[in-house]
């Protein structure tokens, strides 16, 4: 099945991170504030002001990516004690990487970080990029531990907030993370904030919050880059509901302001295929795995294949994951969650436990529960799996995968026991997956 949650989804493609002070958001953080609206925030005091990056890059690098890092290698080749541009330069690499999945970027980025840190061991810049870089990798006590040297350098650093943030996301710590980000909306307002209130007020089973904060994000959407990701995590958050047509709409307006944006049409191969339209959604997919393959749309293009019997297109993409998983490890990059989540269905089940059983160690997450859950059932040890089911399903999330799980494992201990949750699952989203929703009507005793 295809297991892309809400932070899934998002988890696939890794964090975005800062470009030397801007940042766009990849998680969230529910605010407190009511009706989905983050307090008011102050203005940075003017030293802090004073201490902001070079914005001139920043623009460079949001318009053309491949020629903001051609400019700042040209930069540091003329001056190489330039601390600030190899910081500008390492974070860029750690962004390239995440935008072409190509994890090969972050040796380079280290060796640009380093060389910044060198010149300038205090620069915020520096250590926020090495924060963005940890985090790519999946090592998110690194990360936070970073973002922390660089807030206590310049507290207003864009880049460090948002990677703190996201960081005790990821790690679980979800009371830390909602302090975290109303200190960051206090000190440095916008997209990323707003972003971050929205995916854990989701996280908690607010949706109606988290679509308010995401509109409210995409009224302060400026640079097609941000339209289109604010665009994209609103048509996810529909899609996830079974939003089809909303998700859709939302697509298009992303795909207009960032005709190239993958995650957007990979979410409209998903709500295609949702919808049945099976032609359209391999074509979108195809486009994203030939880009970028991730195990997310990977899984999803195989179950594809697979429910319109072609299994041999479908054991095709499933082995691509093991490529993908090989050279992620080969850059430093832990893929543990990816891995558990892809075999369990489609691989090697015991090591999806390995895997899994070793993601859990390292955080305890909403997701790293899911998975161990059900790598757990696959490997038939549905008493024990059944224990992190419910710790998955336990902050509130809607999410039809968690669902699918754990109707499935309280199935098998108890023939009556899991249908409420395969029931949820199919009546939030019934297109959440070919093979998890096939299962799900299986059981039920319903037909498709």
């Amino acid at each position: 099945m295809n297991h892309v949650s809400g932070r899934g989804l998002l988890a696939a493609v890794a964090l975005a991170v800062a470009m030397t002070g801007g940042a766009l958001a990849l998680g969230g953080v529910p605010s407190d504030s009511g009706e989905g609206r983050p307090p008011a925030a102050a203005a940075p005091p003017a030293a802090a002001r004073n201490r902001a990056p070079d914005t001139s890059w920043n623009r460079l690098l949001a318009a053309d990516l491949d020629r903001g890092v051609a400019a700042l290698r040209a930069r540091v080749r003329s001056q190489p004690k330039d601390a600030r541009s190899w910081a500008a330069l390492g974070t860029a690499y750690v962004e390239q990487a995440r935008l072409r999945a190509d994890p090969s970027r972050y040796a380079e980025a280290e060796q640009a970080l380093r060389r910044a840190l060198a010149l300038r061991p205090d620069d915020d810049s520096a250590l926020a990029g090495q924060a963005a870089l940890a985090a790519a990798r999946h090592d998110f006590g690194k990360a936070l531990r970073y973002a922390e040297r660089a807030l206590a350098v310049n507290p207003y650093h864009e880049g460090a907030l948002s990677s703190r943030v996201d960081a005790l996301v990821e790690l679980g710590h979800y009371d830390r993370a909602a302090q975290a980000v109303r200190e960051a909306d206090a000190r440095r307002p916008g997209v990323p904030v707003f972003t971050r209130y929205a995916y854990v007020r989701e996280l908690h089973g607010d949706v109606a919050g988290a679509r308010r904060v995401l509109r409210r994000a995409a009224t302060a959407a400026r640079s097609p880059g941000d339209v289109a990701y604010v665009a994209t995590a609103l048509a996810q958050l529909a899609w996830r509901q079974g939003e089809y047509a909303a998700s859709l709409r939302h697509c298009a307006a992303a795909l207009r302001a960032d005709p190239g944006n993958l995650p957007a049409l990979e979410t409209r191969g998903r709500a295609r295929a949702a919808r049945g339209e099976t032609a359209a959604a391999i074509a979108d997919l195809r486009s994203v795995v030939t880009r970028r393959p991730l195990p997310g749309p990977l899984v999803a293009l195989g179950e594809l294949y697979e429910a319109r019997g072609d299994r041999a297109r479908a054991r095709e993409q499933y082995g691509l994951i093991g490529s993908w998983v090989r050279l992620a490890r080969a850059h430093g990059v832990n893929p543990d969650l990816d891995t558990a989540l892809a075999a369990a269905d489609h691989g090697d089940r015991a090591a999806a436990l390995r895997a899994a059983r070793g993601e859990w160690e390292r955080r305890h997450t909403v997701h790293t529960a899911d998975a161990l859950a059900w790598a757990l059932h696959v490997n038939g040890r549905d008493r024990e799996a059944l224990r992190y089911a419910r710790h998955a399903t336990g902050t509130g999330v809607r999410d039809a995968s968690f669902f699918y799980h754990r109707g499935v494992i309280e199935s098998a201990l108890s023939p009556k026991a899991g249908r409420d949750w395969l029931r949820a699952a199919l009546d939030l989203n019934p297109g959440f997956s070919p093979r998890g929703a096939e299962e799900a009507r299986r059981l039920l005793g319903v037909k498709p």
